[in-house]
């Protein structure tokens, strides 16, 4: 792929380029919120999945060693109680000729377990505005359309070069102890010393890093494994807190962490918490809606990192093909990550 720079100001970018502009250099939008980076065309519904390109995804296909494959979502029954008063999921077994012949019926809110956050699930708090202008009104009420579903991401697909840093481990081999269920902020300093751990320089290729455009970050903060620590009464009262002390491990919103998340342009990013981000948020400073409404980067929620991250290690190596295929329901919100890493 020839070296090409994107020109901020010349709309819409070519995901093709290989650089882009920092997060400083953005361009202004008539009518879009600051730091809104809504490039890729007026019309557009894929946002960070534009750099998904099929000279990318065919390039990272060169990840695969083995063939081994990696599930990355948690089974549908997990968590057993979801936090966020989110519903629980629901399986039943349909007769349709006795001891010949069945189906089964799903119940589930798309949020509660392994999980994208889609375009539509978290606007610009200010604007009211959700990713390239859409508004709430497209979603709801008497004049609701399909714009911004997830629908869009699951006839373009999700495949290309994923990237773990197993934060867990890091801070457990370096004598930094926390509770993956209490509010615990990871900052950019702290990911690169995982980073480093492992091997990783966290900056961009261009820069001389091991980051790649339209790569799909994973982050492992040791939710998944708690969670397996805990007895089932330890788990609801858990998932039951009041909103006032519900706590979760994520990234820091520190301005170095916002600048390297975009600056790097990752495709999309996920993370093993049912937040991504260190939760609880205030002042609503919200990673999400930079992300999602702003730079159009698909948020991944309580993934199964736990065998990745042991298999990475086994091996030395921590990038690999993923691929993950969200539901084709037109107008969702968000969808179950249906992810593999396969090594």
């Amino acid at each position: 792929m020839p070296s090409s720079a994107q020109v901020p100001d010349q709309l819409p970018w070519n995901p093709n380029n290989t650089e882009f502009p920092s997060r400083k250099d953005l361009p202004k939008l008539p009518g879009a919120p600051e730091g809104a980076s809504w490039v890729w065309g007026k019309d557009d519904e894929l946002g960070r999945l534009n750099l998904l390109t099929p000279q990318r995804v065919k390039t990272s296909a060169s990840e695969i060693d083995t063939g081994e494959m990696v599930r990355l979502d948690l089974p549908l029954t997990v968590p057993e109680k979801p936090a966020f008063d989110r519903e629980v999921f629901q399986h039943h077994i349909k007769t349709l000729i006795p001891e010949i012949a069945y189906d089964d019926t799903y119940t589930l809110n798309t949020q509660s377990g392994t999980q994208w956050d889609g375009f539509r699930h978290f606007g610009h708090i200010d604007s009211k505005c959700f990713y390239n202008g859409a508004k709430s009104t497209d979603f709801v009420g008497d004049n609701a359309n399909h714009r911004c579903g997830i629908h869009h991401w699951a006839t373009h697909g999700i495949a290309g070069r994923g990237i773990l840093l197993d934060y867990r481990h890091y801070a457990k081999t370096h004598n930094k102890p926390y509770d993956p269920y209490t509010t615990h902020s990871i900052s950019l300093s702290e990911l690169q010393a995982c980073a480093a751990s492992q091997g990783l320089d966290l900056r961009s290729q261009s820069d001389g890093g091991d980051i790649h455009i339209g790569d799909i970050l994973l982050v492992r903060s040791g939710f998944v494994e708690r969670y397996y620590e805990l007895n089932p009464e330890q788990r609801y009262a858990a998932a039951t807190r009041s909103h006032e002390n519900l706590g979760f491990a994520g990234l820091s919103r520190e301005p170095a962490i916002q600048d390297w998340l975009h600056d790097c342009y990752f495709a999309a990013v996920a993370g093993d918490s049912p937040t991504f981000e260190s939760w609880p948020v205030l002042e609503n400073d919200y990673l999400h809606q930079s992300l999602l409404a702003l730079w159009g980067c698909p948020i991944g929620e309580m993934w199964d990192l736990e065998r990745l991250a042991e298999k990475c290690r086994a091996r030395g190596k921590w990038s690999f093909f993923m691929t993950s295929a969200p539901a084709n329901v037109p107008g969702g919100v968000g969808s179950h990550a249906n992810a593999t890493a396969i090594l």
